[in-house]
């Protein structure tokens, strides 16, 4: 009986590491480029302008 609650007790541990893991890595961790994935991709060079800007052409060229 003491080895099922140790096995529950060790991964409850697991996930709650896993989960404030992923948690700090979202909002805290300055090293990681641009998102919470940390890849370093895409999504961490949007040009917000370039954005706006293409955004006001495709509502300017859209039919009425």
């Amino acid at each position: 009986m003491w080895i099922q609650t140790l096995i529950i007790v060790l991964l409850f541990a697991g996930a709650s590491f896993y989960v404030g893991r992923i948690f700090w890595r979202a909002f805290f961790d300055k090293s990681s480029a641009g998102c919470a994935k940390g890849c370093g991709g895409a999504c961490g060079t949007i040009d917000v302008d370039r954005l706006q800007r293409s955004i006001e052409a495709a509502a300017t060229r859209a039919p009425q």
